[in-house]
């Protein structure tokens, strides 16, 4: 009885830690753009700097693509195993990156780091998403909810650490840092048994299971949505130091501060909408969030100092909070029989927007001669566009209830 108990414990605190060892992973490399860019540090030019990120798009998005199978075949446990396995690899190279700052080695190791990294984000969140819907299954959102937000927590201390070490000289204890957590979760995952609930429906071998497998056409609209989205959040999470370091000219403290501010404050959301969503119905907020993303959008574009810009990011990080963590346990609602499908393809689809923005944005400068100001006009302009596709989404969950 006492190790049943105890195992019961361990599960959320496997399932939620792992959540905040991720986001502090997943934002090392954006948090250290101002070494990385820095002629005393590698020296990257903006388009290194954003190619970088191109192996850990591709990975993460065949990671989580092909999760569901790699589920099926071996099981959703050591789909998690083995993306804690990548990340903490991720987190080791970029240690070791440091070594080789000053010479031409350092940006394969990078690559590889980045790469890593993408394969661990894509074959982890998805797992996670899956064993936190069935922690407490009458509590669906507010588990998906609580582990993101958790996940925010990890974004919102990288920059913040980043900060504090690099007053110390040693930027490099923040991906030390992660790492330690990381083999820490990997041990743990190796012993502590999680719950990934019913097989998904077609489960079985053939052509007929491929038919029942098939992603509803109602499908895609959560698909767009968390493309749409994954340009947005990029945009102020990846391209925040450069935007306000390189164009406003504002110091990389303060640059710091405002990339702590949204990530913090995509937590704060978070925490807010859990607790919001026994009394507000989560199709309400939903459908909120988008229009609050655009007007952020332009507030970013027009902060012109220190304060106006972060509580602009401040602001950017409360309306982006809940989009992501919404579209899949509304998706996980009305399509139950999917299971771990369903959190793998949108995955996915939030990977493609954010490689589009994370190694898209100089290319367009480049074409366009747009600033990053501009660029954030568009970004308001997606956001739009991600609030008639939130309409589509809600619309269609009035229509159609949650399958049985």
């Amino acid at each position: 009885m006492a190790s049943t108990r105890a195992a019961g414990r361990a599960a959320p605190v496997l399932v939620y830690g792992a959540g905040l060892a991720q986001g502090l992973a997943l934002v090392s490399f954006p948090a250290a753009s101002s070494v990385l860019t820095s002629p005393t540090g590698y020296d990257l030019s903006t388009a290194q700097y954003g190619l970088m990120f191109l192996p850990q798009v591709v990975l993460a998005i065949t990671a989580a693509a092909l999760s569901p199978v790699w589920a099926k075949r071996w099981s959703l446990q050591r789909v998690l195993q083995a993306g804690l396995v990548a990340n903490l690899l991720a987190m080791v190279l970029l240690v070791v990156s440091q070594f080789l700052a000053s010479s031409a080695g350092a940006y394969p190791i990078l690559l590889c780091a980045t790469a890593a990294l993408g394969l661990g984000f894509g074959s982890t969140v998805p797992a996670l998403n899956t064993f936190a819907e069935h922690l407490d299954p009458a509590r669906q959102d507010r588990s998906v909810l609580t582990l993101n937000a958790l996940l925010g927590t990890g974004t919102a201390l990288a920059p913040l650490l980043i900060a504090l070490f690099l007053t110390l000289g040693a930027w490099w204890l923040l991906p030390l840092l992660a790492a330690a957590g990381l083999a820490g979760f990997v041990v743990a995952a190796l012993r502590v048994s999680l719950d990934a609930g019913p097989p998904p429906a077609g489960s079985a071998d053939g052509a007929e299971g491929d038919r029942r497998t098939a992603l509803p056409g109602r499908f895609w609209w959560y698909a767009a949505a968390v493309l749409l989205y994954g340009i947005c959040e990029t945009l102020f999470g990846n391209w925040s130091s450069l935007f306000l370091a390189g164009e406003r000219g504002l110091s990389a403290g303060v640059a710091s501060l405002a990339l702590a501010a949204f990530w913090a404050c995509v937590t704060i959301g978070r925490i807010v909408v859990a607790a919001l969503t026994p009394k507000v119905p989560a199709t309400v907020v939903y459908l909120t969030l988008p229009v609050l993303i655009a007007v952020t959008n332009v507030a970013v574009s027009a902060a012109g100092n220190a304060v106006t810009a972060v509580f602009a990011y401040a602001a950017a990080g409360f309306a982006c909070s809940a989009m992501l963590p919404l579209s899949l346990s509304l998706a996980g609602q009305e399509f139950p029989r999917l299971g771990a499908t369903s959190s793998g393809e949108l995955i996915a689809g939030y990977q493609v927007g954010y490689g589009i923005t994370a190694f898209g944005v100089a290319p367009l400068q480049a074409l366009t001669g747009l600033s990053m100001g501009s660029i954030y006009l568009v970004g308001a302009c997606v956001a739009v566009a991600l609030a008639v596709v939130a309409r589509m989404v809600t619309a269609g969950l009035a229509r159609h209830p949650a399958a049985p």
